[in-house]
């Protein structure tokens, strides 16, 4: 059967145009509200904080129903109506209603449809990245024409920009057609989600998804901001960001023939300790516009082959019946992590300094590839 590539692709450009909407820019809004550097932490945290529940939840609902695309289409069109509340008031308490509800069904969306992806792929998992890196082509078009835009224009318009891409991902979640993952003869019926969840190395692997979020807490709160503050334009920090995701695609492209001959472990393990100078450099010589362009390349490692090699982790590690609650988990810890990165980051940057909160950071990380070292076998 044919891969639906448009179709699958077309769901990740509109998906991550989101997160380029909202990563560089939703707390640069928030500032723009006149909220301090902690209330832009918490109003940033809860959207993760929600990321923390809502997968274990939606993920359990579909494995248990199977109905997976529905589960898609209605978290699309629950995004769009409940974010269409932030019209009716700006104050902080309704903000936070805004950012958890719009959140709770936003993070039904993606395990979903990760799941639904790889069985269309059956098979042929190395083509997840080809596929995948549209999210990226998504991400840099949002980033690169919003930060055009917000230099000519007031940011008082960012709310309508991000009501346009989420009725972006409704239209392309009715387009998808569904699948559902092949049985896999290894995984007996009777072997549930908690026993193969304490496989050797799967609990270490979790441990270090919260960790590397936690990592980029500073990156994803404020570095919009911490970049303004050195002088850069809004232009160029759209430009910025994007050259990491550029970066990113150009990863996802080689990630095919990386994994062929480096195992998931080593591939992990590298990304941890690249995202540890990234955010030592990011933290302390971010004024030097040649240290942040080679620091924003290492997104590559960061959340490239971060991100692709974590998910095929998930894949290998557990059965067709509990793929949802792997991606979700694998979600809900991310969101755990990128949570308390962003909280500590909004208490810690006015008090301590971007330095400190970046090396916080890097030490994340560089724990994050201990625990890969000393706790994952090299055969994952």
């Amino acid at each position: 059967m044919a891969i639906p590539y448009w179709r699958l692709s077309s769901f990740y450009l509109f998906y991550f145009a989101l997160l380029g909407s909202t990563a560089p820019f939703l707390a640069l809004y928030f500032d723009h509200l006149g909220f301090s550097s902690a209330r832009i932490g918490e109003l940033v945290a809860i959207p993760m904080l929600m990321r923390c529940v809502a997968p274990n939840l939606w993920g359990w609902l579909g494995d248990y129903t199977g109905r997976r695309l529905a589960i898609v289409r209605f978290g699309a069109v629950c995004t769009l109506f409940t974010f269409s509340l932030i019209f009716v008031s700006k104050s902080y308490a309704w903000l936070a209603m805004v950012m958890a509800l719009h959140a709770f069904f936003w993070h039904a969306v993606l395990p979903q449809f990760e799941v639904i992806t790889l069985a269309h792929l059956q098979g042929q998992t190395s083509r997840y990245s080809q596929i995948r890196l549209w999210g990226s082509i998504g991400f840099i078009l949002t980033v690169v024409g919003l930060g055009r835009l917000f230099e000519w224009l007031s940011l008082d318009i960012y709310p309508l920009a991000l009501v346009a891409v989420m009725a972006g991902i409704v239209v392309s979640s009715l387009w998808v057609p569904n699948a559902q993952p092949p049985a896999q003869g290894d995984r007996p019926a009777g072997e549930g989600f908690l026993r193969q969840l304490a496989s050797p190395g799967v609990l270490a692997f979790y441990g270090c998804v919260a960790l590397m979020q936690l990592s980029h807490g500073p990156y994803y709160t404020f570095l919009t901001l911490h970049l303004e503050h050195l002088g850069y334009s809004r232009g160029v920090i759209g430009m910025l960001w994007a050259l990491g995701v550029v970066a990113e695609v150009l990863m996802f492209l080689a990630m095919s023939w990386i994994l062929a001959r480096l195992s998931v472990r080593r591939v992990l393990l590298y990304s941890f300790l690249l995202a540890a100078l990234r955010w030592a450099l990011l933290g302390t010589l971010a004024e030097h516009l040649w240290v942040l362009l080679f620091a924003q390349v290492l997104h590559a490692a960061t959340f490239g082959s971060f991100h692709a090699a974590a998910i095929q982790f998930v894949q290998r590690s557990f059965g067709s019946r509990q793929q949802g609650q792997g991606q979700a988990l694998y979600a809900a810890l991310a969101g755990t992590g990128g949570a308390l990165g962003a909280l500590y980051s909004g208490y810690s940057w006015n008090t301590l300094g971007p330095t400190v909160t970046f090396s916080i950071a890097a030490i994340a990380a560089l724990a994050a590839a201990v625990m890969i070292a000393t706790r994952m076998k090299e055969k994952t």
